[in-house]
């Protein structure tokens, strides 16, 4: 993440789509997520393709399940840190969270 780099801050980068988030890790994220948790979903050509609706991502609970069966849908970048987690979109969030 140039972000990260350009601010001199260390970050781990996991590429999601050869590590996907497990249940757990979901589930920390959305416990530190400051954004809606079903903005973590993305609502692209392959959400509707998939059949699925507002509906299906309207709680914590279901936006897990929609992640683990479609890690595809995941919205990035996602930046967590210790206390804190955010959809990194516009990438000026990444810099206010990052302290640049």
């Amino acid at each position: 993440m140039r972000i990260a780099e350009e601010l001199g801050v260390d970050a781990e980068i996991v590429l999601y789509q050869k590590t996907p988030p497990d249940r757990a890790t979901l589930e920390a994220i959305i416990a530190k997520l400051e954004d809606p948790v079903t903005d973590l979903v993305r609502r692209d050509a392959q959400f509707a393709k998939l059949g699925l609706t507002d509906d299906d991502v309207a709680d914590a609970a279901q936006v897990i399940e929609v992640l683990l069966a479609h890690k595809m849908l995941l919205q990035r970048p996602v930046v967590v840190t210790d206390d804190t987690a955010i959809i990194g979109r516009p990438k000026e969030r990444v810099r206010a969270l990052l302290g640049g």
